[in-house]
């Protein structure tokens, strides 16, 4: 995905303060898969030996087997708390999520697809 201008529509705050992080090759242990009212397809409960857990895509997992996957990238799970017409750039794609660029303070995170509009070019 191309760098896309957004505009936040619905105001978001994470709940997760501590979220997982992790680079490509580390193993997870997977839990729950996500079920519920958004349309979040494949996201699954995972834990490291060094984070007791958060969200992660299915898309950027390798299953093994009994329960367990390694990581095929970088990734982190860090939420981007928004407000009502905030002006964000959104480089990337995943699950319903976009990742998003405050560029007046340079913070970033992911962000419900829902909770933005894309901006005509």
């Amino acid at each position: 995905m191309k760098p896309t201008g957004c505009r936040v529509v619905t105001a978001h705050r994470s709940e997760y303060p501590n979220p997982i992080a992790f680079d490509a090759g580390t193993l997870l242990q997977l839990g729950e898969r996500y079920d519920g009212p958004e349309d979040w397809q494949d996201w699954y409960f995972c834990r490291t030996d060094a984070h007791p857990g958060g969200w992660v895509p299915l898309s950027i997992l390798e299953l093994l087997g009994d329960g367990s996957a390694r990581a095929l990238e970088r990734y982190t799970a860090r939420e981007l708390d928004t407000r009502v017409n905030e002006l964000l750039v959104a480089s990337r794609h995943l699950n319903g999520w976009l990742w998003c660029l405050r560029e007046a303070s340079g913070e970033s995170g992911w962000v419900p697809g829902q909770s933005l509009v894309v901006l005509a070019d």
